[in-house]
C-alpha cells in the first residue's frame, strides 16, 4: 500500500501538449512512483520517432524515471484494448506490490477509460481503481504550433528512415493501418505522395486528431462521469506538481 489517498494518477492530453515530461517531473519528485504508458503505438518496438516515444523525458536530474508498456510487442502485430487491460493491471500489481504509485500517462482515450471504468471485455472486469486524473490543457494555436514545429523535428530526426526500416519486415499495409506518421510516410515511401504531400497531409491528420482527443476526453468528463482537473499546460512543471500535491493533500 503506498501513503497516498489515490492508488493511481492518471495524466492525459492531446498530442504535444508535455504529458511525458510532466508525467516523470511528477514521478521524480513524488520519490516512489512508476509510470504505466496508455498510448496505442508506443508498445511497439521500432515505432520510436514516429510514435513520439521521446525516451530522454524519462530521465529528470540524471535520474531515470521507471516506465511500463512501452516496447511489448513486435511491429506489426494488431495490439488491442484487452490486451492492454491485461497488461496495465499486470504492471499495476508489480508497481503497487513494491510499495510505489503508479502513473498511467497518454492520449489513448479508449485504453485510458477502459481502466477508469473498469471495462469488462473478454468477459472479464478488471478491478476499478481510485485515480486522481489530470488533464493537460493546451489553446489551441499553441497546440498547432507545438504539433507543426514536432513534426518538422520529427522528420529531421530520421522518421523516414524509421519507416523504411519498418517496411523490410512490416508490409506497407500493416503499417499504414497504425495511421498518422506510418501512414503518410509509408505512403511517401511507396512513391503515392510526394514528400510535400506527405507533409502536409500528416500535418492535417495530426491537428485533427488532437481535435478527436480533446472531444473523447470532454466525453469523459461531460458524459461519462469520469472528473478531470485540468491544468494549463505552458505552466511550469514545478507549479504543475505543486497543483497535483495540492490534489492529492485535499486542497
Amino acid at each position: 500500500m503506498t501513503k497516498y489517498p489515490v492508488d493511481l494518477i492518471t495524466i492525459l492530453g492531446p498530442t504535444a501538449s508535455g504529458k511525458t515530461p510532466f508525467a516523470a517531473h511528477l514521478a521524480h519528485h513524488l520519490g516512489d512512483a512508476e509510470i504505466i504508458s496508455a498510448d496505442s503505438r508506443m508498445v511497439y518496438r521500432g515505432m520510436t520517432i514516429g510514435s513520439g516515444k521521446d525516451l530522454d523525458d524519462y530521465v529528470v536530474d540524471g535520474h531515470h524515471i521507471p516506465y511500463h508498456l512501452i516496447d511489448i510487442c513486435e511491429a506489426g502485430y494488431r495490439f488491442n484494448v484487452y490486451e492492454f487491460q491485461c497488461a496495465f493491471q499486470n504492471a499495476f500489481m508489480d508497481i503497487t506490490a513494491r510499495g510505489q504509485l503508479p502513473i498511467m500517462c497518454g492520449g489513448t482515450g479508449l485504453y485510458i477509460e477502459s481502466v477508469l471504468r473498469s471495462y469488462e471485455l473478454g468477459q472479464v472486469r478488471f478491478p476499478e481503481r481510485n485515480s486522481l486524473t489530470i488533464g493537460l490543457s493546451i489553446e489551441r494555436d499553441l497546440r498547432r504550433e507545438k504539433i507543426s514545429r514536432r513534426l518538422k523535428a520529427r522528420l529531421e530526426e530520421g522518421m523516414i528512415e524509421e519507416v523504411q526500416t519498418l517496411l523490410q519486415t512490416v508490409s506497407a499495409e500493416k503499417l499504414i493501418r497504425y495511421g498518422l506518421e506510418y501512414k503518410f510516410v509509408t505512403l511517401y515511401c511507396l512513391g503515392q505522395l510526394s514528400y510535400d504531400e506527405m507533409y502536409r497531409q500528416l500535418e492535417i491528420a495530426i491537428h485533427q486528431f488532437a481535435k478527436r482527443q480533446m472531444t473523447w476526453f470532454r466525453g469523459m468528463e461531460e458524459r461519462r462521469g469520469i472528473p478531470i482537473h485540468w491544468i494549463d499546460a505552458t505552466l511550469p512543471h514545478e507549479d504543475k506538481v505543486q497543483i497535483v500535491l495540492d490534489l492529492l493533500n485535499g486542497k
